[in-house]
């Protein structure tokens, strides 16, 4: 496990993916063989192509990232932040919710969109987020349905309205400087994780927020340090 910092401007934004809620349309990351919802990748590809820092975020142990992130290696995944918890957590949600509104509050990142299951709508309103950032896949109960925006035709069909005029727009940032552009798994690049205890405040470079990323690649694989920017 290697390390690296990143320089996250202010009021980067963002887009989050809960890995096991949004990718998975089997069984869990760390079951055997789980297979990935069909147009996920795509989804994700979209948002980074259009400048957003992609943002995965899970309520498993750190201790379990490695096979996490073989798994979105393995399926090509846009690189971005990789969050988990700290050890074993009784409340993932919560881990989750904590994280979020510690980037939002402590680092002034903002959070465009969010990608889920219906567990993972009571976290992203606890932090603020509207009915039309909240992307859902999976079953969601009638009372959800006001809380979110159900995916009901999948990918596919969403990924066709974000390409439509007016369904997204660019980010207005620069998130492209904090994460350099790529798929987990390809040669010299590299899988970011991204860990809530390792955040601090840049007294260097002024209002910039310096995050220390253990990063990963598979096969034990060296990677090439990204660039860092103010």
């Amino acid at each position: 496990m290697d390390m690296y910092m990143a320089v996250v401007p202010p009021k980067t934004e963002c887009v989050v993916f809960s890995i096991d809620g949004s990718f998975t349309a089997s069984m869990s990351v760390t079951g055997r063989d789980p297979k990935v919802r069909a147009g996920a990748v795509d989804i994700v590809r979209h948002w980074q192509e259009l400048g957003y820092l992609i943002i995965y975020i899970t309520g498993r142990p750190d201790m379990q990232q490695q096979k996490v992130v073989s798994w979105l290696s393995q399926h090509n995944f846009p690189h971005g932040l990789v969050s988990f918890a700290d050890g074993l957590s009784t409340d993932p949600l919560g881990h989750k919710a904590t994280y979020l509104k510690n980037l939002i509050q402590e680092h002034g990142v903002i959070i465009h969109a969010s990608y889920g299951s219906s567990k993972d709508i009571s976290v992203y309103t606890s932090i603020g987020l509207k009915p039309k950032q909240i992307f859902v896949v999976g079953k969601v109960s009638k009372k959800h349905h006001s809380l979110s925006t159900v995916l009901q035709d999948g990918y596919a069909a969403h990924l066709t309205l974000l390409l439509s005029h007016g369904g997204s727009r660019p980010a207005q940032g620069n998130a492209r400087m904090v994460i350099p552009r790529g798929y987990f798994g390809l040669p010299g690049q590299n899988a970011s994780l991204r860990r809530r205890s390792l955040t601090t405040s840049s007294d260097e470079v002024p209002d910039t927020t310096v995050l220390l990323v253990s990063q990963f690649v598979p096969g034990g694989t060296p990677g090439h340090e990204p660039a860092v920017h103010p």
